[in-house]
């Protein structure tokens, strides 16, 4: 592989990995919408990705370990996707990154609230919820009693898709 790439530079070679038009969308939806199987990331993508475009960026998110992938226990033909440590570790990039869509873009406000309240709640909130997807995908327990970041940002999702 290292034959391949255009350069050691960090930011060079994590586009290499993420830069496409889908990856980080396939992230996104496993990450902030709890989509784990081939068929939720297909049909419930905001943005439309043909299955082709999908099989092909599970295969390589999979292949660089972004994502894991096994048999799902309650089905024996479907697969079941799950975050790594590697891409659980960008929620701080997709929070930034989403701040600033947010404050250059056209963005509706209902897919903005939730980038909005994660760049409020800043590298705090983060780890908050960076521990809730270590213990949903990775099986790390979190403290009991800690606030769920995923059920705040649902919540502020669907109140602002109740106002629209």
């Amino acid at each position: 592989m290292a034959a391949s790439l255009r350069s050691g530079c960090p930011i060079n070679l994590s586009v290499e990995v993420l830069g496409d038009a889908w990856s980080l969308l396939v992230i996104r939806d496993v990450m902030f919408g709890g989509r784990r199987h081939f068929r939720e990331l297909l049909t419930r993508s905001e943005e439309g990705i043909a299955s082709n475009i999908l099989a092909d960026r599970l295969r390589k998110l999979v292949a660089n370990e972004l994502l894991s992938t096994a048999p799902d226990p309650t089905h024996r033909q479907r697969r079941l996707y799950s975050l790594t440590e590697r891409s659980i570790r960008l929620v701080p990039v997709l929070a930034t990154l989403g701040a600033w869509g947010s404050d250059f873009l056209p963005v509706t406000p209902e897919l903005s609230v939730r980038a909005r309240i994660l760049a409020d709640g800043g590298p705090e909130m983060w780890d908050s919820f960076m521990g809730e997807l270590r213990e949903q995908h990775l099986g790390v327990p979190r403290p009991a009693g800690a606030p769920s970041v995923a059920q705040a940002l649902d919540d502020a999702y669907r109140a602002e898709v109740g106002r629209v």
